[in-house]
């Protein structure tokens, strides 16, 4: 397994696969890699010849007042997670490497953009548009893989991915979580001992919701509510939000009678966390 840090040095490497007709796997992370992250590799491993993973923490995602500085890094840790998996080459740029002086274009997006973590995060998306992008580019994978905790983001990929004619197949790997229930995320990190406890409570409006709508219940604020209880229930929980949405527009629906998302954005303590569960096909009660 080779680390490399620069442009040049991943095209190079990428163009050498590609001549000897090997099929090229990335997938985008920005470190502290965990078994939700090794999931993606294992299966990025399994269905091509070569694994690309990047490790970069964006900074253009973030927004002013949020925890890039503090992000968790550990590139000794990510390496032996990769080298472990078989991934075969690391692309872990510096910030001036992917946004050089002067850097002014951007890749944006209506619509899917304007919900959910789009609301709070308003920046968000067009950072990770602009870096995916930059990243597809970089890479030219036959494959790109992601996580399906981040569920709109998935989503705006795959948009952004039809929409601009990228040759990628995007691969969405399904939620792992630790053995108390709890999404497995590198932000778990920041939780004291309490607070980890209280964050159990996302799980558990997750679990609820998806509990009443194999039900059949076909009412969407009925769902929102029940979910919105439980996580109101703990002291320590603030909702950023709690909705239902089309599972292709992002938008909010009031009938669970197609595909749909319902995710939450949870604060315990200053940790903004976040869960969802997906009916793909019909919807409940279909």
């Amino acid at each position: 397994m080779k680390i490399v840090e620069t442009i040049a040095e991943v095209r190079e490497q990428v163009k050498q696969w590609k001549k000897e007709g090997l099929t090229v796997a990335l997938v985008p992370t920005m470190g502290y890699l965990h078994e939700g992250h090794r999931s993606l590799m294992e299966r990025a491993r399994k269905e091509n010849d070569r694994v690309v993973v990047s490790v970069f923490v964006n900074p253009t995602q973030f927004g002013p007042n949020e925890d890039l500085a503090s992000y968790p890094r550990d590139l000794e840790h990510d390496a032996a997670l990769c080298d472990s998996v078989g991934v075969d080459l690391i692309f872990h740029p510096a910030p001036e490497e992917m946004y050089p002086k002067g850097f002014c274009s951007f890749v944006d997006m209506d619509v899917l953009t304007k919900e959910l973590c789009g609301l709070s995060r308003p920046v968000h998306f067009r950072g990770v548009c602009t870096v995916v992008s930059k990243l597809f580019h970089i890479v030219t994978p036959d494959r790109a893989y992601f996580g399906e905790k981040d569920a709109q983001q998935l989503a705006v990929i795959k948009r952004m991915v039809l929409d601009l004619n990228l040759d990628i197949e995007i691969v969405g790997c399904p939620i792992v979580r630790e053995a108390d229930g709890l999404a497995k995320s590198s932000r778990n990190t920041y939780l004291s001992p309490e607070e980890r406890k209280a964050a159990l409570v996302l799980s558990r409006s997750i679990f609820a919701g998806k509990k009443l709508a194999e039900s059949g219940e076909t009412d969407a604020h009925k769902l929102v509510q029940a979910m919105t209880d439980i996580i109101s229930a703990e002291p320590l929980a603030r909702i950023d939000y709690v909705k239902v949405v089309d599972l292709l527009t992002m938008q909010q629906i009031d009938k669970l009678d197609r595909p749909f998302l319902a995710a939450i954005a949870v604060y315990i303590g200053k940790t903004r966390l976040i869960d969802n569960f997906m009916v793909q096909a019909g919807g409940a009660g279909a």
